[in-house]
């Protein structure tokens, strides 16, 4: 397990800023690892510091939970306290944030055991591709065979001598000396982009009736297939996208799924992370109409999933108890303390983000990995035209950046990205037909695409 200083630094590679934000999510990352390490009795006594991040949008919340479950390979989903209805009403079941958790718990044990049988998987796909690309005559001789009795019997009456055609050992022998090639072929990867035609189960989804189900726990689809013949269609494509799915299929083959479940389940519970965004929408606040008490019972819906509970989903019963939620909220026009009492004791780390500034927006611009000018210059780069961002290219674009957020709403970040698509955009569309091999992108160059735009007011506020 990583240090807290360790994970901090890792998030560094790719959030500007929010120092407190960063490290109090380490320590409650590292918190559990420590309860780990104690005796069982006393792990069941102690349950995580669940976080409240309080900042406006576009300051990193998302990405900081985000990253640190990608960090931790922590099953991980983000939810929406705005798209949950109270018990009663229509809409969705708070119950299925845990369900979703599992759902990707899952998916992750079932990656991780996969990839332990991957080589045997394999060797089993590229037999059964041999096969297809070069088929047997086994299924045309059965759809003869009447053929072949009515003409033995036409031969006996006829007083001949039915022998079999010597030429049916022939065609084995070659089929066989055929597949041997392709083998050997398909091993040196020279076949890759052939196109084979395998057949697969039907993908379509049984739709709303199996959502309704899968929020009660139940899966519709497998027990209908249960007892259902499977729908199998034939798909066409390279022998590369073959193999995936057949080494998919015989991987499925290999592997225990209910061990695959028992070990997924374990780890949504004790490794399981639930970022709550939007939590500040559905605090009641001062007002007590209709609609503040619906999101009261939201909170109150939320609040045993949150202290711990048993949900029932498809693959069996998961605790909550020691599962990790990170609520998040702008908290522009509610405060914490307007969320009902015992929901706010069961957030007791609370982390103030800040807003970002100019100098922040040069960095969040140039440092990480995932940088957006590096993502752009890539993309740019697939049409064979290299551009570059001048260090006041940089600056003019986060200082553009800054005033709009000043004059506009304040979408922190994510200003930079609509800022971005417009300075970019005939660069973007005529990029696949241009015969320049590199262009510089200067400050004169941004001051002339959206200076003007970012200077009017009313331009700015549709535009960037």
């Amino acid at each position: 397990m990583q240090t807290p200083k360790e994970i901090v630094a890792q998030l560094d590679q790719y959030v500007i800023g929010q120092d407190e934000a960063k490290k109090a999510v380490a320590v409650a990352l590292y918190n559990r690892w420590r309860r780990m390490q104690l005796s069982e009795k006393m792990q069941q006594d102690i349950t995580p510091k669940n976080l409240l991040m309080i900042g406006p949008t576009g300051v990193g919340k998302t990405e900081i939970a985000r990253r640190l479950a990608k960090i931790v390979n922590a099953p991980f989903v983000k939810v929406e306290a705005t798209k949950f209805t109270e018990v009663g009403y229509v809409g969705r079941d708070v119950e299925s944030m845990i369900r979703d958790l599992v759902d990707v718990s899952v998916q992750m044990e079932e990656d991780r055991q996969y990839d332990q049988v991957r080589g045997r998987a394999e060797k089993s796909a590229n037999k059964r591709l041999v096969k297809l690309l070069v088929p047997g005559i086994k299924k045309e001789r059965r759809q003869n065979t009447m053929q072949d009795m009515m003409n033995m019997f036409t031969a006996m009456q006829n007083g001949e001598n039915q022998e079999p055609k010597p030429e049916d050992d022939e065609v084995n022998d070659k089929i066989k000396e055929e597949r041997m090639t392709v083998a050997d072929q398909l091993a040196k990867g020279l076949l890759e982009q052939r196109e084979v035609t395998i057949q697969m189960e039907d993908s379509k989804k049984t739709g709303g009736m199996n959502d309704m189900y899968g929020q009660m726990g139940i899966d519709l689809g497998d027990t209908l297939s249960n007892i259902m013949p499977k729908k199998m269609v034939d798909r066409t494509m390279t022998v590369k996208e073959a193999r995936e799915i057949l080494v998919k299929e015989e991987s499925a083959k290999l592997v225990n799924h209910d061990d695959i479940y028992s070990a997924a389940i374990k780890n949504a519970q004790n490794n399981g992370i639930v970022f709550i965004d939007e939590i500040d929408k559905i605090a009641a606040g001062q007002k007590q109409g209709s609609g503040e008490v619906s999101r009261e019972g939201v909170q109150r819906d939320i609040l045993p999933i949150v202290e711990g509970s048993t949900v029932t989903t498809k693959y069996g019963p998961v605790d909550t108890e020691h599962m990790l939620f990170i609520g998040s909220g702008a908290f522009a026009t509610a405060k914490p303390s307007d969320l009902i009492a015992e929901l706010q004791g069961r957030f007791p780390i609370r982390v103030e983000l800040k807003d970002l500034s100019e100098h922040d927006f040069v960095r969040i611009l140039t440092e990480p990995d995932n940088a957006l000018t590096k993502q752009y210059m890539a993309l740019i780069g697939a049409d064979g035209v290299k551009i570059t961002f001048t260090q006041e290219a940089v600056a003019s674009i986060a200082h553009i950046a800054a005033n709009v957020n000043q004059t506009q709403e304040n979408i922190g970040a994510r200003r930079l990205a609509t800022i971005l698509e417009k300075l970019l955009e005939d660069i973007l569309y005529e990029g696949p037909d241009m015969q320049m091999g590199s262009i510089d992108i200067t400050e004169q160059y941004v001051a002339d695409k959206v200076g003007d735009i970012a200077a009017d007011q009313d331009l700015s506020r549709y535009i960037l």
